[in-house]
């Protein structure tokens, strides 16, 4: 990497080696209008991540952290692609980094801090290899630790894989983009040094203690990282501007509580979402309108003093109902809707609930409802993946939608937010491990789930009901998978903690965290870590783990008593696939001058026909004896003719002596008079017409390549077939 020339200013530069390469932050030369900014290289890999503070908007009762990631594609020497040649909206791998960055950051912010903070990470060079999401997040940690923003971090975020060897399997921090495509598992983990707290995670069925020992191997890299950003922290960092904490005085902490602690404590124990929320909404209302209701007879001065004790009156029975909330789930084990800490809402589902899908089902865990379809596509469908990473296409996506109406809610239609493409991202990954291998199961897969009512965890219904979908489709995945989540709770002190399975919206609300894990029997295929507190140690991810193993074995009892293992044939509305290879040197013949030749075989026997650069021919169908018609045609045309093979040809040339028949373009055969039909033939004319299609076998290849064919001998063998025996 070139050192930055000297522009006046003084480059601050640490270093330290990750994985093999070195990974250097440094900062003073660019950016210095921002608040803060920092250059991150790894490698050959460049990531400029920035800050900047803004005072806080008027009204606002809400955190404006901004996270914002971009892939430049010059940072690869690429062209965008498209019309424009002009890189547009985020990608769904750039809101997933945005996503990444943004979590393990927000909570570590002070409770009532308002203030407008905008991060922006720009990836500025890519070398294919390292891959830069890790690298801005680490770099944007980096950045507010600089920063005169009071954030209580610093964050480092690392990538974990799994490498099997001849030695055995073994960790890999920062694998590149060539050793993932060995790795069974993508662990990305961020945490500070009072332990972790946000685990994102794809993987193979991945045993429980092997996670945790990943996540053990993980967290010693990020605790590296951590040394690095405080060196470069305790040499150019600005003093920490805490400004105004927007929180409500005590006075009206306790005149909201005196007014209405004790039945808002009776309103949380009731078990019907609609009613309990009914309840605390009134209770609420009562509360605003009769102890701090708007001034309107005074002056404008007064009606604002009102307006902002009402707001206070507002954020001080939302902390009471959540420490009532906490009280209740840690003291009292009782949760919102009656439940016992491990116990899993109702589950039920069906398969097979629309009639023109090649597979559908529905899941409904509690007040959670997934309704799920399946499609079956060729290699047409596939998904390509252009960034700056080497071009890949995807045979399996599954896409995750959340309308207004599964909560009960009016809001604006609008295309999948960060949140749907988050989620969708996850569930895909969880199912993703159980999906056959392409030479198994050729086709593209595109899963679809529309969450219908939601009330916590849809993401998680979303495994559960793909799976089942899959199954009704006649995808032959390999095992039932399943996902949970487990959330956690404490008291004031934080001294007492009760981890719970299968929240609920109101306790993903008011609790610590939503751990999501998703798996089969075997282990995990999915893992998603959301944390409002500090950190998690590594004995309490150990038991969380083997909390959601249980719930997972639980829910997958249930789904394989909707259907037990996937249906033995596909949808008769799916296409039908086969795969044949054939030479690379015979692919200019099958697509011909311009695509005569492919386009031909497409129209005449009506299949669609891929092929690809080794030799791969996938044909597509709706029509089981077309594909082998074009089977037959294409391996005619491509393969060396073996004798004993039966061709379906044409008649191009009729002679005295016999038939001339085309088995592929370009190919034809001979079938002799004595050879057209059983006993005497006078005439070739009178068993066979120019341009006829007719069934012949090849009984003879000279030395000259040329094919003797009989079509008596296929005669003879249909007529012992239809003998009874």
């Amino acid at each position: 990497m070139a050192q930055l020339v000297s522009l006046g200013e003084t480059v601050v530069r640490v270093q330290t080696e990750v994985g093999g390469r070195t990974l250097i932050l440094e900062t003073g030369v660019i950016g210095k209008q921002a608040n803060a900014a920092v250059f991150a290289h790894y490698a050959g890999s460049t990531v400029l991540a920035t800050v900047v503070r803004a005072a806080p908007r008027e009204g606002i009762d809400f955190f404006p952290l901004t996270v914002d990631y971009r892939e430049k594609t010059a940072a690869a020497g690429k062209f965008p692609g498209g019309f424009r040649k002009k890189e547009g909206p985020p990608t769904e791998k750039e809101i997933l980094t945005m996503r990444m960055i943004d979590r393990p950051i927000r909570p570590l912010f002070p409770d009532g801090f308002l203030d407008e903070v905008q991060i922006q990470a720009i990836v500025l060079s890519h070398d294919g290899q390292n891959d830069t999401d890790v690298i801005a997040a680490t770099a944007a940690s980096a950045a507010l630790a600089l920063s005169d923003v009071p954030y209580e971090g610093p964050t480092a975020t690392v990538r974990v894989g799994r490498i099997h060897t001849d030695a055995g399997p073994e960790f890999v921090v920062n694998p590149t983009v060539s050793q993932m495509d060995f790795s069974d598992l993508d662990l990305v983990i961020a945490g500070h040094k009072d332990g972790i707290n946000m685990i994102e995670v794809g993987a193979a069925e991945v045993p429980e203690a092997d996670m945790l020992a990943a996540v053990e191997f993980g967290y010693t890299q990020v605790k590296q990282i951590l040394g690095l950003i405080n060196e470069l922290a305790s040499k150019v960092a600005k003093p920490k501007v805490q400004g105004e904490l927007h929180l409500p005085p005590p006075e009206v902490v306790a005149k909201v509580a005196a007014a209405c602690e004790k039945d808002l404590t009776q309103a949380r124990k009731i078990k019907s979402k609609k009613e309990r929320s009914a309840a605390v909404d009134a209770l609420r209302s009562k509360v605003l309108d009769e102890h701090f209701a708007l001034n309107t007879t005074g002056n404008y001065g007064d009606y604002l003093a009102s307006a902002k004790a009402r707001s206070q009156a507002k954020e001080a029975f939302k902390r009471l109902e959540e420490k009532i909330t906490r009280r209740l789930i840690v003291q009292e084990k009782t949760r919102a809707d009656g439940r016992g800490p491990t116990e899993i809402r109702p589950i039920g589902g069906a398969v097979g609930i629309f009639a023109r899908t090649h597979g559908s089902a529905i899941f409904q865990r509690g007040e959670t409802q997934s309704l799920i379809s399946v499609t079956l596509g060729t290699g047409k469908d596939e998904q390509i993946i252009d960034g700056l990473i080497p071009e890949y296409s995807k045979k399996f996506t599954l896409h995750y939608y959340f309308p207004p109406f599964s909560t009960g809610e009016v809001k604006r239609i609008t295309g999948p937010g960060r949140r749907e493409i988050g989620h969708g991202a996850l569930a895909e990954r969880s199912l993703l491990a159980i999906m056959p291998s392409p030479d198994e199961f050729p086709y593209t897969v595109r899963v679809i789930s529309e969450i219908t009512e939601s009330n916590g965890s849809s993401s998680m219904a979303s495994v559960c009901g793909g799976c089942l979908a899959l199954m009704d489709a006649g995808v032959p995945i390999r095992a039932t998978c399943a996902g949970i989540s487990v959330g956690r709770f404490a008291d004031d002190d934080d001294k007492n903690e009760l981890f719970v399975t299968d929240i609920i919206g109101e306790e993903d609300f008011f609790g610590d965290m939503d751990f999501k894990v998703s798996g089969t029997r075997d282990g995990i295929t999915g893992i998603q870590l959301d944390l409002k507190t500090r950190g998690l140690t590594l004995g309490q991810i150990e038991r969380i783990f083997e909390q959601a193993r249980l719930g997972r074995l639980e829910i997958i009892d249930v789904m394989e008593q909707v259907i037990p293992a996937p249906r033995p044939e596909i949808s008769p509305l799916a296409p039908r696939l086969i795969t044949i290879q054939i030479d690379p040197e015979k692919i200019g013949k099958l697509i011909g001058p311009g695509g005569k030749v492919i386009r031909g075989l497409q129209d005449k026997h009506g299949v669609t026909i891929d092929v690809e650069d080794d030799g791969t021919v996938q044909l597509a169908g709706q029509d089981a004896a077309t594909i082998e018609a074009a089977k037959a045609e294409i391996e005619a045309l491509c393969e060396e003719i073996k004798v004993g093979t039966v061709y379906t040809g044409k008649v191009v040339s009729m002679k005295e002596f016999g038939a001339f028949i085309e088995l592929a373009p370009g190919t034809d055969g001979m079938c002799h008079i004595s050879e057209l039909a059983e006993g005497y033939v006078k005439s070739v004319a009178d068993v066979v017409k120019l341009g006829e299609l007719v069934k012949v076998k090849v009984i003879n290849v000279d030395e000259q390549g040329r094919i003797k064919l009989s079509r008596k001998a296929v005669l003879v063998e249909e007529t012992k077939t239809k003998q009874p025996s």
